[in-house]
């Protein structure tokens, strides 16, 4: 026998959510998979607030800064980032979440999903057309950035401990490395 796991759509994961029927869990649809996502720790909540008021304050007006809020993209996937960098589009947002086409760029802050957040996400977000994605990793206090989206894959990868970064996006804007991975 062969087992064959459900795949879910996002309207049959939005319909659920109506209903009910996950009760308070914290999820992600991730390319189909309903994910459990692990509680915030500390650590966690400290540097995706302060990385969040720092990009803000950076951006102003230029950007919306969303901190743990569901973006919805074209591969079954609604994912949960750590911080999405869209475009200010207002009221818009009360109707849906940002798509690719809204995304400046994502960061993900990570401790215990490392591997998750450098494999299935790096590899669902250059699918659904994230042209940038960061990964601050707490454990090696080091930020990666996947950019050059080209065929749905990420050909600049670069690891970063110190000087300054900037999204491509907003090449005007320098960004202390320092501040991300120890703010």
């Amino acid at each position: 026998m062969t087992v064959i796991p459900y795949k879910w759509t996002i309207e049959r994961y939005h319909r659920g959510i109506e209903a009910g029927i996950f009760g308070d869990e914290s999820l992600e649809l991730l390319q189909g998979d309903i994910v459990i996502m692990p509680p915030e720790r500390e650590p966690h909540a400290y540097y995706n607030s302060e990385i969040g008021d720092y990009l803000r304050g950076l951006l102003g007006d230029r950007a919306k800064i969303r901190e743990a809020h569901p973006i919805t993209l074209n591969n079954n996937s609604e994912p949960v980032p750590d911080i999405a960098i869209v475009k200010p589009l207002g009221t818009i947002y009360r109707h849906r979440h940002p798509s690719a086409e809204d995304i400046f760029w994502l960061i993900e802050i990570s401790n215990t999903t490392i591997s998750q957040d450098l494999n299935k996400k790096k590899l669902m977000y250059a699918e659904a057309g994230i042209k940038e994605y960061w990964v601050i990793n707490l454990n090696q206090l080091e930020l990666i950035v996947f950019s050059s989206l080209e065929k749905k894959e990420y050909n600049s990868i670069k690891t970063y401990t110190s000087g300054t970064v900037s999204p491509c996006v907003f090449s005007d804007v320098n960004i202390p490395v320092k501040y991300l991975i120890n703010p």
